[in-house]
């Protein structure tokens, strides 16, 4: 990441709304439509030795339904028959059942050591498929959701080695050729971790192109690259363009190399890891700064030419560029400031201080080549200073009015089980990572599709909110936008100890998550009462109230798919899908 802008999320404020009171329960009846399933869907449970928390991220809580955003309402599923189905609504009072779109060639009941079989919806015409045994199928669609037009026809189908899940995929034109890039996902035995899990992740990033020769038109891989890492990524996407990668990880990856490439990056690490003399050290008091520069051999005092000014130092020897040149730290009695030259060939340089007592952290502003050396007295001043901060015993004086604080004051709900995750942008030219963000505790939720043409939104909690960030690849200056935030999602969502999946719908107008059986909590934005209603404790007029409304669906199987469109919920469970009417159509 030597080379990586460091970047931060800009917040808009006025998306941010202070005086918000909370959630209330409504008890307004939700309209719940079932449909019973032909097939049960193809659920893979994990084998025993797929026993890491990275298999069950992957694969244990993986969503069995696919929403194809580039249609209202159209959702995709794969029972055990190796069917394609699709259900799509336009009338919830009269709805179909869900169709057959495409069978997989494969016998899925003939391979052991499958994975769940994966979807992406790359277009409005094409779709990438995975029947988890490692084979990624390219499908031609047609526009999908209408019986009439659409007929899914495969135009490249091939063998990629140990099975996957597609992570996500685009297609783009480039040159006046059609490609479609995929990224796929692997959780695989790692026999040099012997401290760890055992196991490492990858993702391979496959771009598929047409090739038109003499009559002779086809498509074919004409490029193959591998990111390791060691944990599953909450997010990972290809840019509309095909040019860069975003992930949002809490241990980074790294792009696996050729073994040409392997040792020109050794060579380059191996220089920048040859830790260089500094070129000067420094000491300081209350009152002075004293520099030591060494010097050559051949180098006398006529040859030196120390110039000072009040905010500023020049050094140069000979005729040679300035050895030191730039702003101090702070000012200088330029006056009093003196150099000699000490018998063991060092120059040393005397600052005055102008202002007496403030300490410098650094002698040229920006300047690193410097180290700063503290002397035994110095050292034993702060440990004596900061001695009151700390203790040999956690809590040591637990009547003491004000106890100083620990974990156990910290509720469950504030708690992240990985305050490290990093949000990276890698470019597909030269694999290296061009923009790294430290997410610190803003702790990853869900993604959703806003815009099918953008990259797919992720949601991070801030404090107790959570907030909607849309990737801008073409905005190298203002990469992420924060476009939507669900008050005090953050917070709530937390105390959820059975969540299972969130989503949110593409207009921002609810959040939803669901629990591993039965209950669906539904989380409206604040919207105008047509009715008068006053806080009683404040005795003020409340123009507008946020609603929480909880579904039960009934069912006892657990619930395998979840995703949320403007109007609906879709629910699918192991022999059942769920329609829960949200929001009225426009």
């Amino acid at each position: 990441m030597a080379g990586a802008a460091h970047c931060s999320l800009q917040v808009k404020r006025l998306l941010l709304d202070p005086k918000f009171e909370g959630y209330k329960l409504s008890l307004e009846p939700l309209a719940c439509y079932q449909l019973g399933l032909d097939a049960a869907v193809a659920e893979v449970k994990l084998r025993d030795d797929q026993y890491t928390l990275d298999h069950m991220r992957a694969f244990g809580m993986y969503n069995y339904l696919h929403l194809d955003s580039w249609y209202q309402d159209n959702v995709y599923y794969v029972d055990q028959l190796g069917r394609v189905m699709n259900l799509s609504v336009t009338l919830d009072t009269a709805l179909q059942k869900p169709r057959e779109v495409f069978r997989l060639p494969t016998d899925l009941t003939a391979y052991d050591n499958r994975l769940c079989a994966s979807i992406h919806f790359s277009s409005s015409t094409w779709v990438t498929l995975s029947d988890g045994t490692g084979r990624l199928y390219l499908i031609k669609s047609g526009k999908r959701g209408d019986s009439a037009s659409e007929k899914w026809e495969i135009v490249f189908n091939e063998e990629l080695g140990s099975p996957f899940i597609i992570a996500h995929s685009v297609s783009f034109v480039k040159s006046d050729a059609h490609s479609v890039a995929v990224l796929l996902l692997r959780v695989e035995e790692d026999e040099l971790d012997t401290k760890g899990s055992g196991f490492h992740i990858t993702l391979e990033w496959v771009t598929i192109g047409e090739i038109s020769k003499e009559g002779d038109h086809r498509y074919e891989i004409f490029k193959r690259r591998v990111l390791q890492g060691k944990s599953v990524p909450h997010y990972a996407a290809i840019e509309p363009s095909g040019d860069g990668l975003m992930i949002v990880s809490y241990k980074p990856f790294r792009f696996m190399r050729d073994e040409d490439d392997k040792l020109e990056e050794n060579d380059d690490a191996k220089a920048t890891n040859e830790k260089k003399d500094p070129l000067y050290y420094w000491q300081q008091t209350e009152d002075d700064v004293t520099v030591t520069v060494h010097i050559p051999q051949d180098i006398d005092k006529d040859d030196i030419k120390v110039h000072f000014s009040l905010d500023n130092i020049c050094i140069t020897l000979k005729d040679q560029p300035p050895l030191m040149e730039g702003k101090l730290y702070s000012s200088v009695d330029h006056e009093s400031c003196t150099w000699i030259i000490t018998e063991n060939k060092s120059l040393e340089i005397s600052l005055i201080k102008k202002t007496e007592g403030p300490w410098w952290p650094e002698v040229i502003i920006g300047d690193t080549r410097g180290e700063f050396i503290m002397d035994s007295s110095q050292c034993s001043e702060i440990t004596d200073n900061l001695m009151h901060l700390t203790s040999e015993v956690m809590n040591p004086n637990p009547e003491k009015e004000n106890p100083p604080c620990n974990a156990q004051e910290l509720e469950e709900c504030d708690a992240f089980l990985e305050d490290g995750a990093s949000l990276c942008r890698f470019d597909g030219d030269t694999l290296k990572i061009t923009h790294v963000i430290n997410l610190g505790s803003n702790q990853y939720l869900f993604s959703v599709v806003v815009d099918p043409r953008e990259m797919p939104c992720f949601c991070l909690r801030h404090d107790v909110d959570a907030l909607l960030w849309q990737p801008r690849s073409d905005q190298p200056e203002n990469m992420w936008e924060h476009i939507a935030t669900f008050n005090a999602l953050g917070y709530v969502q937390a105390s959820k100890q059975d969540k299972k999946f969130m989503a949110c719908a593409p207009d921002y107008s609810y959040a939803a998550l669901c629990e591993c059986l039965r209950r669906v909590f539904i989380y409206r934005q604040p919207t105008p009462l047509s009715t008068v209603l006053y806080n009683r404790k404040e005795g003020r007029q409340v123009g507008q109230v946020a609603k929480q409304l909880v579904a039960t669906l009934e069912a006892n199987d657990p619930i395998l798919g979840f995703q949320a469109t403007s109007e609906r919920l879709f629910v699918l469970t192991t022999k059942t899908l769920f329609l829960i009417k949200v929001n009225p159509g426009n």
